[in-house]
């Protein structure tokens, strides 16, 4: 069960081979207060340094698996409609240049597979994000993926469909790529048109933070309610992350409209998954 912590992780700075130990607490309870007040929290260097080579050359052996497809979205995913006013964000339109390598592409033994499917990972995760237990995404496709962004392609403005995300960056571009968030800018009660339109539109930089990421570190987000992006990447390297898809219920699996945007392919496992809010996404 614990292999692929002791294997991958830098259990010096992050006890997790130690359940409920100080190290461990300590690191739950700054997580805890991170997500707290900014909806994200960040373990710097989680991959002990040995292991980052590694994870960077088996996320970019997979990049020419990834299905590339440029797509003109809205920041909520839905296809452009005509009858909303001028005002409204759904109503702006991007490309969408990144591209996802699947789950079912990603060999078993890889470091990010072992570390999704690790239970002790898993537990740690749950108890940062105050959940008693996590589920694996039952999707074959978008349980666990590598997202590429390539030079001059950027992943622009969105909210996730699951309420917390956990990702970790790969491989760092030269220049650009840098993730760009809005705590908070929307409830389970309220869309807040107002201020995801002015943030859109580039009016309102004053709610926009920029966080630096570097490979290995992990990051926990509540992308649901939070406006985030990946700005252009520049220079010759491309930007690739790993994204841990988890649910609070057990048998999630993503609808077949957004898998076959995101992959291209469905499978018999794809369907309809009951939302937890009434928000657009």
């Amino acid at each position: 069960m614990t292999a692929a912590v002791t294997d991958i992780v830098d259990t010096d700075r992050y006890p997790l081979t130690d359940p409920g130990g100080p190290g461990w607490r300590a690191a739950v309870e700054s997580a805890r207060a991170e997500l707290a007040v900014d909806g994200c929290s960040v373990l710097r260097d989680f991959v002990a340094a040995e292991h980052r080579e590694a994870l960077r050359t088996e996320c970019a052996g997979l990049a020419d698996r990834a299905y590339y497809e440029e797509q003109t979205v809205n920041v909520y995913n839905t296809a452009p409609d005509a009858d909303l006013p001028d005002w409204h964000p759904g109503k702006r339109t991007t490309v969408r240049g990144n591209a996802f390598v699947a789950r079912e592409d990603i060999p078993a033994e890889h470091l990010i597979h072992r570390l999704y499917t690790d239970e002790l990972f898993q537990r740690f995760l749950a108890e940062c994000l105050g959940l008693e237990r996590i589920h694996p995404l039952e999707d074959p496709l978008a349980g666990l993926v590598v997202n590429i962004v390539n030079p001059g392609k950027e992943h622009p403005w969105h909210f996730d469909t699951n309420e917390f995300a956990v990702s970790m960056l790969t491989q760092q571009p030269q220049g650009g790529g840098v993730f760009e968030y809005c705590p908070h800018i929307r409830s389970a009660e309220s869309e807040n048109f107002a201020d995801v339109g002015a943030v859109i539109s580039g009016d309102s930089r004053d709610q926009v933070r920029a966080l630096p990421l570097r490979p290995g570190d992990l990051q926990l987000f509540h992308g649901r309610y939070a406006l985030h992006r990946v700005s252009a990447v520049e220079g010759e390297v491309a930007r690739h992350s790993a994204i841990f898809a988890y649910s609070d219920r057990p048998g999630v699996v993503g609808t077949a409209e957004r898998t076959r945007q995101l992959f291209g392919r469905v499978t018999e496992a794809h369907g309809t998954t009951a939302r937890t809010d009434d928000l657009l996404d």
